[in-house]
């Protein structure tokens, strides 16, 4: 392919660059002006501006595709309101055969918690599942919990007791998405620019996205995790992070092992140095011993793969950073969302990647005010991080928040004025997420073309966006 009349953005300083661009086998091998037209295709820029393919380095792809049919709970003032909700999709959906699933309850505002009875009046005859919008608790009902082999209980699930259902949630009946719906979620990350993913799901990714290619879809570069639950499967085929994946077309890597190190903040799981401010019985707590965390993350540094920490509270944050420490292992911390300050410098220090999702400030602002007042001013240090030259990865934890790389780029920038002092720059945000990639000779054939400078513009249009030197959208 060659790429006519495009401006490149320069990430690192300076103005757009007039150029063009040949990609070949999937990589740029010519940059410059006018360049020769050869017998390759011709993708014409139009003068648009040339940035590299932008990545989510955070998705648990299945699960947000599955959340598009899901009935929203957001923004509910308690389990009546939820519950109404169900009711209404009940009503609206009739008896489909498919179990009911809705998404994006926060209960920590609320007075009470829901009960099972509840969604047993809703729906007692077919499963209904309600997550929580930060994904780190459940509510099912009896059908629900019977279908999982889960003993009758009042209230909703948490932590490591809720991750094996809703890593499970595709047992339930009519809960897949079909390919069409998978298909039509790709096209749909690909319109907003997307080249690349860090699939976190909590099921062998390793093996559906290689399943996805075999059946045609390459529109995605994807980096798949693996969980603690399946790290023996992968050690024995001896993947290491960063090979291609049978059957990938080198499309598909093998991505880190995920551990979930911690809980949220808005179950009061995320597990912190001093008490919650609302709370002071409480400082959260870890979901795994300091020594378990570094016994698996040590087995997955001797087999060749990177870690992906979550951590949410400061505490769970430094345990998190002294696991990479202590084992040598390499990769990220996920979400970085609390830290201390003299823990900031350690990212770049250890080489251990800031993988954080701006947008969920948006949802975390009004609850820290009141868990976390007093330390509101250490949450989402991205500012700090830069500055103290650690790589900074963004993404959205999508189906926690919407995998929209423009989203998170301008939560970034304008934090919703909360904070502002550490807010990024419009080219820091971008350089980002591009997953450390520029438009150079040598770099991958993954770019975007857009309609306006993303410098001055939250919304420049994407004309094309160009993977490994294919179309995979086009304005149009």
């Amino acid at each position: 392919m060659l790429v006519t009349g495009g401006r490149i953005v320069g990430l690192d300083g300076g103005v757009p660059v007039l150029a063009d661009m040949r990609i070949r086998a999937g990589v740029i091998v010519e940059v410059g002006p006018a360049l020769p037209v050869g017998d390759e295709p011709v993708l014409d820029a139009a003068g648009g501006w040339l940035i590299p393919g932008l990545w989510d380095a955070h998705v648990h792809f299945l699960q947000w595709v599955r959340s598009t049919t899901w009935v929203d709970v957001a923004g509910t003032s308690g389990p009546e309101e939820v519950c109404s909700r169900l009711a209404a999709a009940v009503a609206e959906r009739g008896d489909d055969g498919r179990a009911l699933v809705g998404f994006g309850y926060r209960s920590a505002p609320w007075s009470r918690v829901g009960t099972v009875a509840e969604l047993d009046a809703v729906a007692a005859g077919r499963p209904v599942v309600v997550i929580a919008g930060d994904a780190h608790n459940g509510w099912l009902n009896s059908a629900a919990l019977r279908h999982f082999g889960l003993p009758p209980r009042e209230g909703p699930l948490a932590e490591n007791e809720w991750f094996p259902v809703f890593g499970a949630l595709a047992s339930l009946p009519g809960i897949d998405p079909t390919d069409a719906e998978v298909d039509a979620a790709i096209a749909h990350l690909c319109a907003r620019g997307l080249v690349g993913l860090v699939d976190l799901e909590f099921d062998a990714a390793f093996r559906a996205w290689p399943a996805l290619v075999a059946r045609g879809q390459r529109s995605l570069r994807v980096r798949a995790g693996v969980y603690p639950h399946q790290l023996d499967e992968v050690l024995a085929a001896g993947w290491a992070s960063g090979d291609a994946l049978p059957g990938g077309e080198g499309l598909i890597t093998m991505g880190p092992l995920k551990i979930i190190a911690d809980g949220s903040m808005g179950t009061r799981t995320a597990w912190c140095c001093e008490p919650y401010a609302d709370d002071p019985s409480t400082t959260g707590a870890p979901n795994l011993a300091a020594s378990e965390l570094e016994g698996l993350m040590g087995r997955a540094h001797a087999g060749g793969l990177e870690c992906a920490i979550h951590a949410i509270g400061d505490r769970a944050n430094a345990v998190a950073l002294d696991a990479f420490e202590a084992t040598g292992a390499r990769g990220s911390i996920e979400h970085a969302q609390l830290l201390r300050r003299s823990d900031v410098p350690r990212f770049a220090e250890l080489g251990v990647t800031a993988s954080m999702q701006p947008h969920h400030l948006v949802d975390d602002r009004d609850t820290a005010s009141v868990m976390w007042a007093d330390r509101t001013d250490r949450l989402y240090l991205a500012r700090s991080l830069v500055d103290a030259e650690a790589t900074l990865a963004l993404g959205s934890d999508a189906p926690v928040s919407p995998p929209d790389p423009w989203l998170a780029m301008a939560t970034a920038v304008h934090r919703t004025g909360w904070h502002p002092e550490e807010a990024l720059t419009a080219r820091e945000a971008l350089a980002c997420s591009v997953d450390g990639q520029r438009l150079v000779v040598g770099a991958p054939g993954d770019l975007v073309v857009l309609g306006g400078d993303p410098l001055t513009q939250a919304e420049p249009g994407v004309r094309a966006t160009v993977c490994a030197g294919r179309i995979t959208h086009r304005e149009g």
